[in-house]
């Protein structure tokens, strides 16, 4: 394919591979080359968000490691030193700015996700990315307890990476409604804290109307006190990634979904900021 990519579409199968993919990122403001651990579109929650179409509840299938390692280095080679950029990409935005492990489902949900990380740390040593480009995990954070995620994360942190942890609600009514998940809030406290302790980690903030409406005040309080506990008990987080929509969910709730006007987005940024946490707002 040789369309030019664009911040509206993160098509998982634009370079024809299994795993790797390439997006224009916004919040990462240039190309992120995309690792996806879930081909088979499993995850285990559902956001109503969520771009991709025929999502299934599940975990990632087994790793094909040496494919992985194929499919990187010859990707790499052709965005680094091939013309990838010149026809793929708009001029603003060609520069390689991360390698993110996300993709169609929850990525920690690969049973070799710290080989896999200890593998791209490889193959970026010698493209001679680390120190130059970050290494980003984004996860909804569930599954960190597990003894090789946190391998994974203490990996990632000796390569200057960052954990962007899904943070959309702080109520349990919130977080089934928007992420379909009964993860109790103090499970998601206690597994921010343990990734915040492992590799340097952001909140990721996903907001917006749903059937016209934006969140409820209970919910944007109940936010902020989470947040600022987090601050109060020193949990060293980088700060807060907080984005709207900008790309159409495949979900059968699409249709009661909508962007926050610029406004409202700037009106929660500020209360964030209040508790002495930085705010990057992505529209």
């Amino acid at each position: 394919m040789s369309e030019v990519l664009n911040v509206h579409d993160h098509d998982r199968a634009s370079a024809g591979l299994t795993y790797v993919y390439p997006v224009i990122s916004r919040r990462a403001g240039g190309v992120s080359v995309g690792i996806n651990l879930n081909p088979n579109n499993a995850c285990n929650w559902r956001c109503v968000y969520c771009q991709v179409p025929g999502l299934v509840r599940g975990g990632a299938p087994a790793v094909d490691l040496e494919k992985l390692a194929d499919e990187l280095r010859g990707f790499l080679r052709e965005l680094l030193h091939g013309d990838f950029m010149q026809r793929r990409v708009p001029a603003e935005a060609r520069r390689l700015n991360d390698i993110a492990l996300s993709g169609n489902g929850e990525p920690t949900s690969a049973q070799e996700f710290d080989r896999v990380v200890a593998l791209i740390g490889t193959i970026m040593a010698e493209f001679g990315l680390v120190g130059k480009a970050r290494l980003v995990l984004i996860t909804n954070g569930s599954l960190i307890r597990r003894p090789q995620i946190q391998a994974g994360l203490s990996q990632m942190a000796g390569l200057g990476g960052e954990v962007w942890f899904k943070l959309d609600s702080a109520t349990p009514g919130g977080m089934l409604r928007i992420n379909g998940s009964r993860q109790p809030v103090r499970k998601v406290l206690e597994n921010l804290r343990t990734a915040a302790s492992l590799c340097p980690t952001w909140l990721q903030t996903c907001v917006f109307a749903y059937d016209g409406q934006p969140p409820a005040d209970a919910e944007r309080a109940a936010y902020l006190a989470l947040v600022g506990q987090l601050r109060e008990e020193q949990v060293p987080l980088r700060g807060v990634m907080l984005y709207s929509l900008a790309r159409p969910s495949m979900q059968p709730e699409a249709p009661r979904l909508s962007a926050l006007p610029p406004a409202w987005m700037a009106d929660f940024a500020q209360a964030v900021e209040a508790l002495g946490i930085a705010v990057k707002v992505s529209a």
